[in-house]
């Protein structure tokens, strides 16, 4: 069995795009993945059209091999962009062998460990409104929870829309709603953070300070992780456990969060990271450390698929993200339909607050191609924040 094509397909689905990767073979059997780089799709492509010339030909079940080549046949080895490539790649290498061996592709690492894959998720409103959504889904029997920063307009009323970040003002009202929802809510489920690296450490170590302690149970990406030397500092401020690693591009960008322990769930993303190949070395070395895989799936149908493959065949396994809930759905456009049903006919759902482990070969999912072309990509930009003062922040 040979290569014989790599077709990047960028379509539009409900407000962001999505970068599938298809790669075909001469027997007929082909394989999906999906690129995490999101937002820089077309940056992606361009590095696949660079794979693609020296792929064709190769024998897909190398899969090891090819990962390798990709990485190290160039000077200019790993970054986010080349890496989103070669994630995408391997995960639809993955699916061709676990079609041509006609297992699912859990087996090929291992086999499964578990019989569903836990999920969690989120809610975003803010105020009141979050306290209705916490409540929301815990009436739909969700347990882990994680919730989002808060931020005022330009009238002092709450947004989740605007322009403007002030990170002071956003944890003292945070903080305040926080602690007002474990008091209406209760304390027996998993409520955690995302603050999108938007905090600095004196920021991060304020907000934490806040609020009684037992109020969350982690808080993901406070600050931004290009310095481990930064958590290392934010440590020894708060005891709150840290979820981190959803922008690592390689095993190497993990080290020292490992290593270290600046990381207590491993928010590992397979379309970032390199795809199986590398995330299985992840969770082996995230075990050896007592450290639980968390991972990031914000993305689409076919990296929700690889995922759950992955957390299947792990032992150290703590949830899945998932953005399809009662309170948030991210395949949704402004017609109200969910893009993501037609586009991707046979797909994994959700089964109350779980995904059932698939039996399929391969990854277990489908795309109709003459859609996907017909659902076009369309330049995307994420919000350009700014302080109060005009200077830049992070989004």
């Amino acid at each position: 069995m040979k290569i014989t094509d790599i077709k990047p397909l960028p379509v539009w689905v409900g407000s962001r795009n999505q970068l599938v990767v298809k790669v075909e073979t001469d027997e007929g059997i082909y394989g999906l993945g999906e690129s995490g780089l999101s937002g820089r799709e077309l940056a992606v492509v361009g590095a696949l059209k660079h794979f693609r010339e020296f792929l064709i030909g190769k024998d897909p079940m190398q899969i090891g091999r090819i990962w390798q080549e990709l990485y190290r046949s160039q000077y200019f080895e790993g970054g986010r962009v080349l890496l989103a490539a070669q994630s995408a790649i391997d995960i639809a290498l993955y699916d061709i062998a676990g079609k041509a061996l006609n297992v699912p592709v859990y087996q090929l690492l291992g086999g499964k460990h578990r019989d569903v894959i836990p999920c969690f998720a989120t809610a975003s409103g803010s105020g009141a409104a979050l306290i209705d959504d916490v409540k929301l889904l815990r009436k739909h029997g969700w347990n882990v929870i994680r919730t989002g920063p808060m931020m005022l307009d330009h009238q002092g009323g709450f947004t989740s829309e605007g322009d403007i970040f002030e990170p002071r003002e956003s944890i003292a009202m945070t903080a305040k709603w926080l602690t007002k929802v474990r008091e209406e809510c209760g304390s027996d489920f998993v409520m955690g953070i995302d603050y999108h690296h938007r905090l600095n450490i004196a920021e991060t170590a304020s907000f934490c300070q806040r609020m009684p302690m037992g109020t969350l149970d982690f808080i993901e990406e406070p600050i931004r992780d290009e310095s481990p030397e930064a958590y290392e500092a934010l440590r020894k401020l708060t005891d709150i456990p840290f979820a981190v690693g959803e922008e690592f591009a390689s095993k190497w960008q993990f080290l020292p969060f490992i290593e270290k322990h600046l990381t207590d769930f491993a928010r590992i993303d397979l379309c970032n990271v390199g795809g199986f190949t590398e995330a299985m070395k992840v969770a082996g070395w995230a075990e050896a450390h007592y450290i639980d895989l968390m991972p990031h799936n914000p993305l689409g149908p076919v990296c929700t698929a690889a995922t759950i493959h992955m957390a299947a065949a792990v032992p150290n396994f703590a949830w899945l993200e998932v953005r399809v809930t009662q309170t948030e759905n991210l395949y949704y456009g402004q017609s109200g339909i969910n893009d993501a049903e037609a586009l991707f006919p046979v797909q994994p759902l959700l089964v109350g607050t779980s995904f059932p482990v698939p039996t399929a070969p391969g990854l277990g999912i489908e795309i109709d191609e003459k859609l996907a072309s017909a659902q076009a990509w369309k330049f995307w930009e994420a919000p350009h924040w700014k302080r109060r003062d005009g200077s830049v922040t992070n989004w």
